[in-house]
């Protein structure tokens, strides 16, 4: 299990009272690092976890029938796990580096013959065996995929993250969803990636299922750098607080002011260079560099104010 470390932040009231049911990926179990960072972050969240059976169609048929059971408010699933949960309909849903072409993907990468459970499994199982007709079990089963990606509500409940670093697989393209959402990382998620790509979605989630609205903050990309083309160290450490703050949840970098609709734009002092500067944005400007707002220190004691107003 892998060891938890200073980037991992408990959010008591993220998912709070609600079920999260997670599904891993080929060679794992319900054991795994990303379970434990689950229970972590949302400690009012119940955390459901099954050891997959390694035949698809049997995996597949316990993953349905712990829906029925469970009625998860949302599933998280990585990699073969993601390919499965896009097959969970109905549901709100994570797909994290989902491996939509398992077959081809265990064939390439040297996942057949005898192989090792990642990690420990109820059953006391250790090892498996791959062979021809198991990997066409899997070529078969995603023969279901996007079945019903057509359906304008699923279309609206499944949000795809795709690291941007992933040696393993490469399915962005697939995707035939709304939300196909980019992050830094690779294969197997870490804590900071977990922390910066996979929990803000969770929070995105939580607060639609709750009619809960938060705060828009605009920030100008000239904010961020310095004159000599350096970026600012204490807008890094700024905006990772705002990101962090459940309150100030929806904090989004831009250049493009004229398309903004939000509450606040943090923005430089010299609009007339930039190409958009005829455009009056739809949010409460706050002006970096001013008498006001000196530094990122001033514009964080602002926030820290209002307290998510």
């Amino acid at each position: 299990m892998e060891q938890m470390n200073q980037y991992v932040k408990q959010f008591p009231d993220l998912m709070k009272g609600k079920t999260v049911m997670y599904v891993h990926g080929f060679g794992s179990s319900a054991q795994s690092g990303t379970v434990a960072r689950l229970r972590e972050v949302m400690p009012s969240a119940r955390i459901v976890a099954h050891d997959l059976p390694l035949h698809p169609q049997e995996a597949l048929n316990l993953l349905h029938a712990t829906c029925d059971k469970e009625h998860p408010d949302l599933i998280i699933g990585t990699s073969m796990g993601g390919m499965y949960t896009e097959q969970l309909y109905g549901y709100d849903r994570i797909l994290i580096n989902p491996a939509f072409q398992i077959a081809d993907t265990m064939q390439e990468h040297g996942m057949t013959g005898k192989q090792q459970y990642q990690n420990p499994r109820k059953d006391g199982i250790q090892e498996f065996y791959v062979d021809k007709a198991l990997v066409k079990e899997y070529r078969t089963i995603t023969e279901g995929n996007f079945a019903h990606a057509d359906d304008p509500d699923e279309q609206h409940r499944v949000y795809g993250l795709f690291g941007d670093k992933d040696e393993l697989v490469h399915t962005s393209g697939m995707f035939p969803y709304l939300h196909n959402i980019p992050f830094h990382g690779e294969h197997r998620m870490n804590d900071h990636s977990f922390m910066h790509s996979v929990v803000p979605v969770i929070r995105w989630i939580d607060d639609r299922q709750e009619k809960r609205e938060r705060p828009i903050i605009y920030i100008g990309t000239e904010t961020l750098w310095q004159q000599d083309g350096r970026v600012r160290p204490s807008a890094q450490k700024a905006v990772r607080q705002l990101i962090d703050v459940p309150a100030w949840g929806h904090t989004v970098i831009t250049n493009q002011r004229h398309l903004l609709y939000g509450d606040y734009l943090i923005q430089g002092q010299c609009p007339a260079r930039w190409p958009d500067h005829d455009h009056e944005p739809m949010a409460t400007t706050i002006e970096f560099g001013s008498d006001t707002f000196k530094t990122w220190d001033d514009i964080l004691v602002f926030f820290n104010r209002l307290g998510g107003q």
